[in-house]
């Protein structure tokens, strides 16, 4: 602090306490801190990393820049006005502007006039550079990825147990009324240990808990320096390696990490992951039970089709005098047999006609009608006809049949 300034400043604020004390109110050191701060630091440049970047619809833009070691919140008016370029988190930039405070936080802050890009930030630059190697290496390819199981009855969550994300995902499978095993492995999601304690989740699980159907790995939004333990390799390749698929669900939708490209499915949230992860059971569910909706239709349908055709028949005529079913019968049966006896003798009468008319032709083309007319048949006595005389000699005895009767004879002259 200059000497002058540092003169003025403690005269000036000098307690008429009765002990002696300087004593200050709130506002009032506030506004001296403003004040120096001011002073001291009217017009400085700064060179770090965007964070936590936010445009309100006012124009105006509030964000952090920090390094390695530290953070100094920033804020720059009408920026959606001014820039040239779009600000995103983990760009590097320079900015020139003015150190104050803001009271009423207590906050310090710089306030910026210009801005421009210095190059990439250091976690941006990182995350390309791990995502280019992991990618030439085959952990993103989609060949590699596990299909969910249809039906999902044990789920894993490695994530914060105080966060929103768990609350989020036991909400949604809740309302699904999914009815599935959970078994949480609590993690730090952010920090130094985050790392290494989701990286360990993941393996212990595949270990011990082989049964899980998936896994789901994530936590809620936040900055850029929120998300970094899934932008770690050692999570990527956890992620990776495990034999359960996993649905990885970091942030909101926004928001990409490596872990999300390792895994065998990416939700844009924990509730989406909860809900992609019995989408399969739930519609399962939806159809059978609007198979059992139908089915209970049609068979409704049926019994009401029963009971219709029951009481018509109950209802009818032949069932409330059966005995006129054997009554129309014998009439037909009488009818029938009077059909068939008249049938019967015409087919008789027919017959004996044709019979009559063969016996006729065959009678007159009969040995038997020439015989009436005189003639006779002769034959030797072994009974072949003769035909011609010289067929006979004298004195031999030959056969003679007539119409009626026949006789033996002697043959006297056989000229």
């Amino acid at each position: 602090m200059p000497q002058d300034l540092e003169f003025n400043f403690l005269s000036e604020n000098k307690s008429a306490g009765g002990d002696g004390r300087l004593i200050y109110s709130v506002s009032k050191i506030s506004s001296e801190i403003k004040f120096i701060l001011e002073e001291s630091y009217p017009s400085v440049w700064v060179k770090g990393e965007i964070s936590n970047y936010k445009l309100y619809n006012s124009g105006h833009a509030y964000f952090s820049l920090k390094d390695e070691e530290s953070q100094i919140r920033a804020v720059k008016f009408s920026a959606a006005a001014e820039l040239n370029f779009e600000p995103e988190d983990g760009m590097e930039v320079l900015v020139c502007g003015r150190v104050s405070s803001y009271p009423k936080r207590g906050d310090y802050q710089i306030i910026v006039q210009t801005m421009e890009p210095y190059g990439k930030g250091g976690l941006a630059e990182k995350f390309e550079k791990l995502k280019k190697k992991l990618e030439a290496e085959g952990l993103f390819d989609e060949s590699a990825k596990k299909p969910l199981p249809l039906l999902v009855s044990k789920i894993g969550v490695v994530t914060s147990q105080d966060g929103a994300a768990l609350r989020d995902i036991l909400k949604v499978l809740d309302d699904l009324n999914a009815n599935v095993e959970v078994l949480i492995y609590p993690v730090r999601v952010q920090g130094n240990e985050a790392e290494q304690e989701i990286s360990r989740a993941i393996k212990y699980l595949n270990k011990n808990y082989a049964s899980l159907d998936v896994l789901l790995v994530g936590r809620g939004g936040g900055s850029a320096e929120d998300l970094q333990a899934f932008n770690c390799e050692s999570v990527a390749r956890a992620v990776f390696n495990s034999s359960i698929p996993v649905i990885s669900c970091v942030g909101h939708e926004t928001d990409f990490t490596i872990s999300d490209f390792a895994a065998d499915l990416r939700a844009p949230t924990p509730s989406a992951a909860a809900e992609t992860a019995v989408r399969g059971r739930s519609e399962l569910k939806n159809k059978l039970a609007m198979f059992n909706d139908a089915l209970s239709g049609a068979m409704n349908s049926k019994i009401e089709d029963a009971q219709a055709a029951l009481e018509r028949i109950v209802s009818s005529r032949t069932f409330l005098k059966p005995y006129i079913i054997y009554e129309d019968k014998i009439s037909y049966i009488d009818g029938l047999g009077e059909r068939i006896r008249l049938n019967f003798n015409r087919l008789i009468n027919f017959k004996s006609e044709k019979l009559a008319d063969i016996s006729h032709k065959l009678g007159i083309i009969s040995p038997l009608s020439v015989l009436k007319r005189g003639f006779c048949i002769c034959s030797d006595l072994d009974g072949t006809v003769i035909k011609d005389s010289a067929d006979i000699q004298t004195g031999q005895t030959v056969n003679v049949k007539l119409s009626r009767g026949n006789f033996t004879a002697e043959v006297k002259n056989n000229a």
